[in-house]
């Protein structure tokens, strides 16, 4: 059995790894540590580099019955809304880093092919650089860290890390950033995660699963250059709540309520009976929250439905907005979005991760939330509408986020040292960090190797985006752009 598969059979990561405690007064419980190992994880980390050497994550060859780059995104189109296909590939086409962030499936068909240690973690499983951000706790303060998880699966931590120096790479690219500069952005980032785990190995292991990223963090990654950007944003977040986006496309009824205003193609009303399904699948949602969220929503109203396109990756998705409204007449608006199984399923067999079916895909997306997260939204959840899976969330919970695209060069070294830093401290809420910590080590020999793999990758996906771009020039598939 897999590391993968006795995690999801009930163990805990340490107990997988290490085996079973001994006898003793006191007997071994399942999912704790045995008692005689400890310490043991950083030197069961050092002993994996002679099966997988660090420097191996340095090589990328395109696995052989690659798909090309028009084929996977036909392929990732299937059982989307077919109207709104031509504008996620719009998106896509705009630039090779749009690109990356809408083909997770096809990086993971190709990081497959690579090496994976086995040591396996609650991943994204589309951690590139902008699916970080700023959202708000339950006291209105705010919080950065990974902000989307559609794709989330127990898999290989080296994914993730590889997704987001690819990333950076490609972003500083659209930037006009010079090579060198790209490429110190992914070291970086590398070396940022690296040190972050051996931090996190250091502390008690109940500082360590509540490290949260606060100003602290800007000092701990060297992150100065970004501090005036980071300001910004987060000045912009606070105001970007459900009561301001309601303020916008809402309008008075003939009936007294609220109701949304169309924005076509963006938003839309929907007709009585989908509004009525979305409305009705709110019941079973409120039995996934936590039963002290109840009386909070039973002091709104529902008075509206729509359908609203989001994202890049995620365009074609069925995703609904659904306006409440207390006795005061302010609104609150949840998001119901669509929850797809996760693009890196197939893959995960060939790296020796279980690939289990899952229940319900909006439990799955809102179980990894909670597994990487520190400070999760207060009302997430799930549901089913009309037979299909969907999350439930707070829409525009004081978001806000960085467009590594549009960075310096030296505001990009210091967001990739951050991004860095956030995902060793996701990563290490179900992977034990003093595992992760001994593999990665202390000096640069990952970071080097890692940075090789995103220039790699990102050339590749520079040829791909310019595959797809020559597939819409010459009507091979459909595409609108501006959207």
């Amino acid at each position: 059995m897999t590391v993968a598969e006795q995690y999801a059979a009930g163990a805990g990561l340490a107990a997988s790894v290490l085996g079973a405690a001994d006898g003793g007064r006191i007997p071994a419980v399942r999912g704790f540590a045995p008692r005689h190992e400890a310490g043991s994880p950083k030197e069961t980390g050092k002993a994996l580099r002679e099966r997988v050497p660090r420097s191996a994550h340095a090589r990328f060859e395109p696995p052989a019955g690659r798909p090309d780059a028009v084929q996977a995104v036909e392929e990732s189109n299937a059982g989307r809304v077919a109207a709104l296909t031509p504008i996620r590939v719009g998106r896509m086409a705009a630039n090779p880093f749009a690109f990356l962030r809408g083909s997770a499936g096809l990086m993971a068909h190709d990081l497959s092919a690579g090496p994976v240690t086995g040591i396996g973690a609650q991943i994204c499983g589309d951690a590139h650089a902008a699916n970080f951000g700023l959202y708000g706790d339950a006291r209105g303060g705010l919080v950065m860290d990974l902000n989307d998880f559609d794709e989330t699966v127990f898999g290989p931590w080296e994914w993730d890390l590889k997704r987001l120096a690819t990333s950076l790479v490609l972003a500083g690219r659209v930037a006009g950033a010079d090579e060198d500069a790209c490429r110190a952005a992914a070291l970086d980032a590398v070396g940022a995660y690296r040190r972050t785990l051996r931090l996190l190995a250091k502390l008690p292991a109940l500082d360590a699963w509540n490290a949260i990223a606060d100003e602290e963090l800007v000092s701990h990654t060297d992150a100065r250059d970004l501090l005036g950007t980071l300001q910004r944003v987060m000045e912009k977040a606070r105001n970007n709540t459900s009561a301001r986006f309601a303020a916008k496309s809402t309008e008075q009824g003939p009936d007294g309520g609220r109701r949304f205003v169309d924005a076509l193609p963006v938003l839309r009303r929907v007709g009585d009976a989908e509004a009525a399904a979305v409305a009705s699948s709110l019941d079973p949602y409120l039995r996934t929250l936590q039963g002290d969220r109840l009386p909070l929503l039973a002091r709104y109203a529902i008075h509206d439905v729509a359908f609203r396109v989001v994202g890049t990756g995620s365009v074609g998705t069925r995703s609904y907005v659904v306006l409440l409204v207390d006795h005061r007449g302010e609104a609150l608006v949840l998001q119901v979005k669509e929850a797809r199984p996760s693009v890196l399923l197939p893959h995960l067999p060939e790296v020796g991760f279980a690939a289990r079916a899952e229940e319900h895909e909006g439990r799955r997306v809102v179980s990894g939330q909670k597994r990487m997260q520190v400070v999760s939204d207060i009302l997430l959840g799930w549901t089913t509408v009309e037979g299909r899976p969907y999350q439930v969330r707070q829409f525009r919970n004081r978001k806000g986020s960085v467009d590594p695209a549009a960075l310096t060069a030296a505001q990009l070294d210091d967001y990739g040292r951050m991004t860095g830093a956030l995902l060793a401290r996701a990563h290490t809420h179900t992977a034990d960090p003093r595992l992760l910590a001994g593999y990665c080590g202390k000096n640069g020999e990952l970071d080097e190797a890692v940075a090789a793999f995103a220039v790699a990758y990102a050339d590749r996906s520079e040829a791909d985006h310019a595959d797809l771009v020559a597939a819409v020039r010459s009507g091979r598939i459909a595409a609108e752009s501006g959207v």
